[in-house]
């Protein structure tokens, strides 16, 4: 593990040159109906960005963070339009490579009844082809926290191992890793995902996992205390469940704080929100019932709009993952 937020790098945070936040992963282009509709039904469409990762950059830059976001696009018309929009969002694109020859990944988002589907055009993207060697471009020495999700180990075994080989150096350098499991089955099967999800999970100091997602990765698990048990090296372990709540276990203590009610428009997105909103809490030195507040405050905003990222002043981006 990385280790805690130590007072040094606490302390680090108020350089000039502190990234508060650097996530990292694949944001692709996506097309998704105008309004919440099936695709094949759909006339208007949105072309917009879809990535877990940016997605958690948004909203934390939203809210003041420093926030950067590293990656690899295509030389093509959608990697510029997505880098265009992320970085007039306030995010620091210094880490972006931009690779001339692959593309972009493209998702379209079908709208359906009580859920949305997604297809992918991922195979072979520029994203997908980062490895390893991308652990050390990183400006270690400048970072407060590394956010990650488990979508990246299953874009390849290249990104597999770029996974394990920045967990590697973050606890190197002392640097905190919040890690979100996102499994997604449409990606890798849970026989494939589990333990390698595992391996990754344990290695981080924040850990954001939906007690769903749990129980379809790893067999018997029944109620957060049982995640809990499995996955106990994470100092903070986020276990969310749906519109009942999320608990939080901080060393030996619990806390629970319940969903408040929302009217669901589209689901999409909501896991990413909920990350950011307990990240940038603690960031502000929240405290655990705080950082859950803010974590469903921002879920909240996602679940209410067809897109996951929903601005504070009513914009809609349309992104998702």
């Amino acid at each position: 593990m990385s280790g805690q937020m130590t007072e040094a790098k606490t302390d680090a945070l108020t350089d000039e040159r502190r990234i508060d936040v650097m996530t990292l992963g694949e944001t692709m282009a996506v097309v998704a109906p105008a309004r919440p509709e099936p695709l094949e039904m759909a006339a208007d469409f949105i072309l917009g960005t879809a990535g877990a990762e940016s997605n958690v950059a948004q909203y934390l830059a939203e809210r003041g963070h420093k926030v950067a976001w590293a990656s690899r696009v295509g030389d093509d018309a959608l990697g510029r339009r997505l880098a265009k929009e992320l970085a007039g969002r306030g995010i620091d694109l210094s880490y972006l490579l931009i690779d001339p020859d692959s593309s972009t990944g493209v998702m379209f988002k079908d709208p359906g009844t009580g859920a949305t589907k997604v297809q992918y055009y991922r195979a072979n993207s520029a994203a997908s082809l980062m490895g390893p060697e991308l652990a050390d471009t990183l400006p270690w020495h400048q970072l407060g926290l590394l956010h990650l999700s488990g979508i990246t180990p299953a874009l390849s075994p290249s990104c597999r191992a770029m996974m394990q080989a920045l967990f590697s150096r973050a606890a190197q350098e002392n640097v905190p890793v919040s890690f979100d499991i996102n499994f997604r089955e449409a990606l890798w099967p849970a026989s494939v995902a589990a333990p390698v999800l595992l391996k990754l999970a344990q290695q981080a100091d924040f850990l954001f996992v939906g007690l769903d997602e749990a129980q379809a990765l790893w067999p018997n698990l029944v109620f957060a205390s049982d995640v809990r048990a499995l996955i106990d090296r994470p100092k903070h372990l986020i276990v969310k469940d749906g519109a009942v709540g999320a608990t939080e276990y901080d060393g030996l203590q619990l806390t629970f704080v319940p969903a408040a009610r929302v009217d669901v428009v589209e689901a999409v997105g909501a896991g990413d929100a909920f990350a950011a909103g307990y990240l940038s809490s603690m960031l502000d030195g929240g405290r655990p019932t705080q950082r859950l507040g803010r974590g469903h405050e921002f879920a909240g905003r996602a679940l209410r709009s067809i897109s996951d990222f929903q601005a504070m002043n009513g914009t809609v981006a349309n992104n998702g993952q």
